[in-house]
């Protein structure tokens, strides 16, 4: 798959097939994700990759928290910053309203919302789940190359024909995630990866992107000339 498609037909897919990801495949990907920049090559990342039993037991538990309204674990690190400024306050609300919408759930409607987020914790149907941890003593640096190893193992998905969708919601669940897998003491779960075929028959509305000039911004000769010319007819007259 040529690489502008893998980055163009990459979406957070939220229902998946019942169809097993063959184990080399994902050794494949992981293999080749391996080679994702990081500073200084530390490779900050620490993924673990559930199938089968022991990710239906995973879904079981988590499945059992939310039967029961049990309370969310205590959050490791900050999602999104308790005020969030413009402009991404505006595409978060739109993101939120598309998503819903597509659903047939209405604005407010609260209950609904919580239903379908609760598919979070089933990984949406998905046969495989890659959760991934960072070392609490690391910066932010780290996390950002983390950010660069998740992106790589995306892409290459899509060049198996595979789909995927990162879950921070799992950081949530925590607790029951380590029942299972059992991490070192010192990692962060960062959050969740549900991976397999996409089950094209779910709505889905895809959601757009900032313009380009709103996020970046080309300085070149001629920009930078015109941009030092009208701050020198800005100085006052000598």
């Amino acid at each position: 798959m040529d690489v502008y498609e893998a980055v163009k037909s990459r979406r957070a897919v939220r229902r998946f097939v019942d169809r097993d990801v063959p184990r080399e495949v994902l050794e494949r990907v992981l293999l080749a994700a391996s080679w994702a920049p990081s500073g200084s090559n530390i490779q900050p990342w620490n993924s673990y990759v559930l199938t089968g039993g022991p990710l239906a037991e995973l879904k079981r538990r988590a499945g059992k928290r939310v039967a029961a309204g049990d309370p969310w674990d205590d959050r490791e690190y900050e999602m999104y910053p308790a005020a969030m400024k413009s402009p991404y306050r505006e595409r978060r609300s739109v993101f939120g309203h598309e998503r819903y919408s597509s659903l047939g759930i209405a604005d407010g409607d609260w209950e609904a919302s919580q239903r379908a987020a609760s598919a979070n914790w089933d990984c949406f149907g998905a046969p495989a789940a890659l959760f991934c941890y960072i070392d609490r003593e690391l910066g932010l640096p780290q996390w950002a190359d983390v950010g660069m190893y998740l992106q790589t193992v995306m892409l290459l998905l899509r060049g198996e024909g595979l789909q995927s969708c990162t879950q921070m919601a799992w950081s949530v669940y925590r607790k029951t995630v380590a029942e299972i897998l059992s991490p070192p003491e010192g990692l962060i779960l960062f959050c969740g990866m549900s991976i397999g075929y996409e089950d094209v028959t779910e709505p889905y509305i895809h959601t757009g992107r900032a313009p380009l000039n709103e996020t970046v911004t080309f300085v070149d000769t001629a920009s930078h000339r015109s941009a030092q010319s009208e701050r020198e007819n800005a100085l006052p007259g000598i």
